[in-house]
């Protein structure tokens, strides 16, 4: 292990320095200050005898006369099963007053790639609890589901009700395996006070004992968000495929984490992409994404929910345009039905599951699921429409039939997106409402569900209380 003493340039989070041997990418590096502190950093560049090093903890207090000490190996994540009910910082380091992690190993945090041929196709149902997500837009194990928000909407309170409600439910566990389920909550520049929120949740919930939480805070460094969903995402892979467990990691905010990202490309006078983002932000971020999956020979699942808010609420905009690209499609958060008073506020019409299909069919109990889901899709779609056609010719001029889609949709949102933060409905409560909703209809538009569950669910006493749906849209 040699030391330098050839620092020759400070700019913004990187160190420049000279070198007389070959040092590898990404390489762990310790620089000693003049007044005697201690940072780590991570080699970004390497070539013509110069380094570039990017310093975890911030370039404060480091000259020309700081000492600079090459390690010889990656940044690696220790990993334990005891990490369950742990606090980390954004570096991995125990934030939360509790003993030293002694770890089983220590994995690198960039991972392994998955062999395509591995890996198994998802198709095993993950409960949120959330009925816009389970009804509408259902999570299934191995999936790659983002959040698309926005500043001031309450992604926050929804990322926690997922992790706090999140199960496997048993009925949908394969035969022999076992259940059992985790949470890595990785929190990228979020502030003191939503941490605290988040901390207070998961304490007052009980989510902690069964979480791993990661925590990145607006004043730490930005090279710090860069290193922490891989620190979350490689404790996740440990316990997934080497404890069996099903794990599902909540990422937020990825907007923060790209943000990090064009700092750094700005601080090495990179030639910048789209609105001044790294050219290489895709493959970035597909490395985060491609983390989630199952493994033929292995029993847990990794699954992944990244939350971003979109700048100025445009979904055009690079961060969500190649999220979507990668991912398996998109839960929005829309900000009429937040001004609504709706909780949470899930626009089920361009939100999307690519793979909810394989997650609702055969092996499940609810065999009613899908045709639910789409015909409540159909009319709400439907009743959407007619909204903007009453602005235009009044309620009045539309027929009997035009103003019972115009209830459903009302009734829709207020009964079936509109749950609070706290509740938390199975996929059978789920179903259930939704049948109510379709009851509402008369049975001849009901045509994208199958005629035996229509007569073993349609509510006649629903449809044929008129008043009872005039109720349900007041509420």
């Amino acid at each position: 292990m040699k030391e330098y003493q050839t620092i020759t340039e400070v700019s913004g989070p990187l160190v420049y320095a000279e070198v007389d041997e070959p040092i590898g990418y990404d390489e762990i590096v310790e620089i000693e200050t003049p007044s005697g502190d201690t940072k780590r950093g991570q080699v970004l560049e390497s070539e013509d005898g110069t380094v570039a090093i990017q310093v975890f903890e911030g370039t404060t207090g480091i000259d020309r006369n700081a000492s600079v000490r090459f390690l010889g190996e990656t940044l690696k994540m220790p990993v334990t099963e005891d990490l369950l009910g742990r606090v980390m910082d954004g570096s991995g380091n125990p934030i939360d007053g509790g003993p030293e992690i002694v770890p089983d190993e220590r994995r690198d945090i960039v991972g392994a790639a998955i062999n395509p041929y591995s890996r198994e196709y998802p198709e095993e149902f993950i409960q949120t609890g959330v009925s816009a997500i389970d009804g509408m837009n259902t999570l299934v194990r191995g999936q790659k589901l983002p959040i698309f928000s926005g500043s001031g909407l309450p992604h926050s309170d929804l990322a926690l009700q997922i992790a706090r409600q999140a199960t496997v439910p048993e009925e949908d566990a394969s035969e022999g395996e076992d259940a059992e389920f985790a949470v890595i909550f990785g929190a990228m520049g979020i502030t003191q006070e939503e941490a605290n929120e988040f901390m207070e949740d998961f304490e007052r919930t009980g989510a902690l004992e069964r979480s791993v939480v990661f925590m990145n805070l607006a004043d730490d460094p930005a090279v710090e968000r860069t290193v922490t969903p891989r620190l979350a995402l490689t404790t996740a892979e440990y316990l997934a495929f080497d404890k069996g467990y099903h794990v599902l990691v909540v990422l937020t905010d990825m907007t923060n984490y790209c943000e990090a990202l064009r700092e750094i490309g700005a601080a090495r006078e990179e030639v910048p992409g789209r609105r001044g983002y790294p050219g290489y932000m895709y493959t970035d971020l597909a490395q985060l994404y491609e983390r989630a999956g199952r493994l033929k020979d292995r029993g847990g699942s990794v699954t992944q929910i990244p939350i971003l808010t979109m700048p100025g609420d445009d979904d055009t905009h690079p961060i969500p345009d190649l999220t979507g690209y990668i991912t398996e499609g998109q839960i929005m958060m829309d900000r009429p039905l937040h001004s609504q008073g709706i909780e949470p506020p899930v626009n089920v019409l361009p939100s999307l599951s690519r793979l909810m299909d394989d997650g609702i069919g055969e092996g499940l109990t609810r065999a009613d699921h899908a045709d639910v889901s789409d015909q409540m899709y159909a009319a709400y779609a439907e009743g959407e429409d007619l909204r903007d056609l009453v602005n235009i010719v009044g309620r009045e001029a539309l027929s009997e039939r035009d103003n019972k889609y115009l209830d459903f949709a009302d009734a829709f949102e207020e009964r079936f997106v509109q749950q609070g933060f706290e509740t938390n409905r199975t996929i059978d409560e789920t179903v259930e409402l939704g049948w109510d909703l379709l009851s509402t209809l008369p049975r001849t538009e009901l045509n994208r569900v199958d005629e035996e569950l229509i007569e073993e669910h349609y509510r006649e006493d629903v449809s044929a209380g008129e008043g009872e749906t005039e109720e349900v849209s007041a509420d």
